[in-house]
C-alpha cells in the first residue's frame, strides 16, 4: 500500500490551493472555468475528479474516479454496494447510457416481502441483508472505463484507496450524519464497529479511516470485476447473506453485468434533451412533462405564481400516473416508450388541464398501448475535449440497508424496496406501482433517477441531475424550465424555490422560500391540497456558455457539495 499521498492527509493544502485560485467553490456558489468541471455532493470527491481532468483524463475518467471516491468519503449515498445510471454525450456527438442498476437475486419471488396476511414486512424490505439487491456500481464504473477510459485504471481508483487506507478529515455535515444514524447503525455489529463511537460522537476535523474498504478497493484495482464479484469480497458478502437470511448468492454476483441502453431523446423548444430510459422512469417522465408544458408559453406566466404552480402540478399528476402503470425493467416488461414521450400524447394530456385541479383519484394512467430514498447522489462532469457525463448513483435510503459487509467495509443497498412489493401499495416515498415493476428474479427495479444532458445548437449546454427519490423528476424539470423558459442564470435557477406533485398523495409539497402561505387560499380554491414543507433536491449542475467559453458549475445551495474547475 502506498504511503500518504496527494489524496490523503495533505488534502487541506490542496483545498487551500483550490480556493486561492478561485476554481473550487462550496455549495450554492458559482465556479467558472475554461477547461473542465466536476460538481458533486462531496468536496474531496470533486477534487479527486478535477485532478483527473487536470492530468489529461477525459470526463469519463473523472466520473469513474469521482464515483470511487464518493464510496469512501460520502457513504450515505456514494457506494460500492449500490447501483446507478450514467448518461454520456461524447465530443464526437455519440450519445449512450450505462445501466448498472441493482437486480433482484435469483432467489427472489413476487411475494417475498409479504407476511401471512399479505401485508408488506417493512423491516425486512428496508434494512439488513434481506433488503439488498445485487449491486452494480463496481461493474458499471469498470465498464465505463473499458469503453471510454483514457487513463490507467489504477490512476482512477488509487485516490479512493488512499482515502480509505490513510483516512480523510470528517466534515461537519458528514460527522453529524454519522451521529444522526447511530440508533440504526447499532443494530448491526459490522456497522457498529466502524460507524458508531463507543463513547461520545464523531466530530468535524477528525480523521476517519476505513481499512476494510481500502482492502476491497485494492482487490478491485488488482482483479477488476473478480476483485468484487468473486474471490474474497464475494465470500464475505455471501457469507453474511447466508448467516442472516439474505438472498444474494455467488451466482448472482458472477452473473451481474452492466447494460448499454439507448438514451431517451427529445426536443424541448430548440433544445435537445438526452436522459436515462427504463429501468429509470426519470428520462421518460421528464420528457413527458416537458412535452406537456411545451404547449403553453411558460415564460409568460409569473414564475412560482399560483397559475404556474397549478399548471405544472396538473401536468405532473398525469406523468406520475403513467409512471405507476407503464414503467419498469424493459427486459421484463414492454415499456411503451415511444407513446409516452410522443408530442401527440402530450397534447392530449394538455387539453385535459383546466383552471381547476382534478383530483388525483380521477386521473388514471393513459391508454397508450415506489419506494425511493432522498439519499441518492448525483455528479456532473465536463472536459476540455467536449465530453459530457451525467451520473446518478444510489443505495436507496441513507446508508442503504444500514448494514456493512463484514470485513469488506461497504454498505449494502436496500433497493428491493423500489420494486412494487404489493401492486397498488405505495413504497416508503408514497409511489404506487403495478405489474410492470413487480419482483422477478434478475429484474432491475424501477427508479426515478434522472441524469440528464441538454444540448443547445447540438453542443452540451446543461448537465444535471439530483437525488430525492420521487422528487428527482420535478426538481430536474424545474431547473430546466428556470434556465430555458425563464432565462435565469444557472445561479438563479439553482437557488430558486421548488415545489413537487407526484399524483399520489394528492398534494403540493413545497420549499419554505416559495411563500406558499400567500398562495394557499387561491390554490385551495382551484382544488389543490397543500402538503408538507420540505427541502427538494440537491442538484449538481454544469452550464456551458459556448459564446464566452465559460464552464459554470454549481452545487445545490441546499447541500454541502462542491464545484471544481480549471
Amino acid at each position: 500500500m502506498r504511503k500518504l499521498t496527494f489524496f490523503s492527509l495533505s488534502f487541506s493544502i490542496v483545498f487551500f490551493l483550490f480556493f486561492s485560485c478561485n476554481c473550487f467553490s462550496q455549495s450554492g456558489k458559482e465556479t467558472i472555468a475554461k477547461n473542465g468541471m466536476v460538481v458533486s455532493a462531496d468536496s474531496i470527491a470533486t477534487a479527486v475528479g478535477l485532478e483527473i481532468l487536470k492530468k489529461g483524463g477525459n470526463a469519463i475518467d473523472a466520473a469513474i474516479a469521482t464515483g470511487f471516491a464518493l464510496a469512501v468519503t460520502y457513504p450515505v449515498a456514494g457506494n460500492l454496494g449500490g447501483g446507478g445510471f450514467m448518461v454520456i454525450r461524447l465530443a464526437s456527438g455519440e450519445t449512450l447510457t450505462l445501466d448498472y442498476r441493482e437486480k433482484a437475486p435469483l432467489n427472489a419471488f413476487r411475494e417475498m416481502y409479504l407476511d401471512s396476511l399479505g401485508n408488506i414486512e417493512q423491516k425486512k424490505i428496508l434494512e439488513g441483508v434481506t433488503a439488498a439487491g445485487v449491486p452494480g456500481s463496481v461493474d458499471g464504473l469498470i465498464t465505463a472505463w473499458e469503453k471510454f477510459g483514457s487513463l490507467n485504471f489504477s490512476e482512477l481508483i488509487q485516490p479512493a484507496i488512499d482515502l480509505a487506507e490513510n483516512g480523510f478529515i470528517l466534515s461537519k455535515s458528514t460527522s453529524e450524519s454519522f451521529n444522526r444514524y447511530k440508533s440504526e447503525f447499532v443494530k448491526f455489529n459490522s456497522t457498529k464497529k466502524l460507524f458508531v463511537k463507543p463513547e461520545g460522537k464523531f466530530k468535524a476535523g477528525e480523521l476517519f479511516v476505513q481499512k476494510d474498504l481500502a482492502a476491497t478497493l485494492t482487490r478491485i484495482l488488482l482483479k477488476r470485476r473478480d476483485g468484487f464479484y468473486g474471490g474474497i469480497t464475494a465470500e464475505l458478502l455471501t457469507k453474511q447473506m447466508q448467516e442472516n437470511g439474505g438472498y444474494i448468492s455467488k451466482e448472482d454476483l458472477k452473473k451481474y453485468s452492466t447494460v448499454s441502453r439507448e438514451p431517451v431523446i427529445a426536443f424541448y423548444r430548440d433544445y435537445k434533451v438526452i436522459s436515462m430510459g427504463p429501468p429509470s422512469s426519470g428520462g421518460i417522465a421528464l420528457i413527458q412533462a416537458l412535452n406537456i408544458l411545451e404547449n403553453k408559453e411558460i415564460e409568460q406566466i409569473p414564475h412560482n405564481s399560483v397559475e404556474y404552480i397549478h399548471f405544472v402540478s396538473e401536468a405532473l399528476k398525469y406523468v406520475y400516473a403513467d409512471r405507476s402503470e407503464y414503467l419498469g425493467d424493459p427486459d421484463f416488461f414492454p415499456v411503451p416508450v415511444a407513446q409516452l414521450i410522443s408530442k401527440s400524447y402530450a397534447s392530449q394530456i394538455f387539453n385535459l388541464i383546466s383552471d381547476t385541479a382534478r383530483k388525483s383519484l380521477e386521473i388514471k394512467p393513459g391508454e397508450v398501448f415506489p419506494n425511493e430514498s432522498t439519499e441518492t447522489t448525483h455528479y456532473s462532469v465536463y472536459d476540455k475535449f467536449g465530453n459530457a457525463v451525467s451520473v446518478t448513483t444510489t443505495i436507496n435510503s441513507g446508508y442503504g440497508a444500514k448494514v456493512v459487509v463484514e470485513g469488506a467495509g461497504f454498505f449494502l443497498n436496500n433497493e428491493m424496496d423500489d420494486f412494487s412489493a404489493k401492486p397498488g401499495v405505495p413504497n416508503q416515498f408514497g409511489l404506487p406501482g403495478n405489474i410492470a415493476n413487480q419482483i422477478v428474479p434478475e429484474k432491475r427495479m424501477l427508479s426515478s433517477m434522472t441524469p440528464t444532458i441538454i444540448l443547445k445548437n447540438d453542443k452540451p449546454f446543461l448537465i444535471l441531475g439530483s437525488p430525492g427519490g420521487s422528487t428527482i423528476i420535478t426538481v430536474v424539470l424545474q431547473v430546466i424550465l428556470n434556465t430555458i423558459d425563464f432565462k435565469m442564470s444557472l445561479y438563479d435557477a439553482m437557488h430558486s424555490a421548488r415545489f413537487h406533485h407526484q399524483w399520489l398523495p394528492d398534494e403540493i409539497q413545497y420549499e419554505e422560500e416559495i411563500t406558499i402561505s400567500e398562495k394557499k387560499e387561491e390554490l385551495e380554491q382551484k382544488g389543490h391540497k397543500i402538503g408538507i414543507k420540505r427541502v427538494l433536491g440537491l442538484v449538481e449542475a454544469i452550464l456551458i456558455d459556448h459564446n464566452s467559453g465559460d464552464i459554470i458549475g454549481i452545487s445545490d445551495p441546499r447541500g454541502f457539495g462542491y464545484a471544481g474547475g480549471y
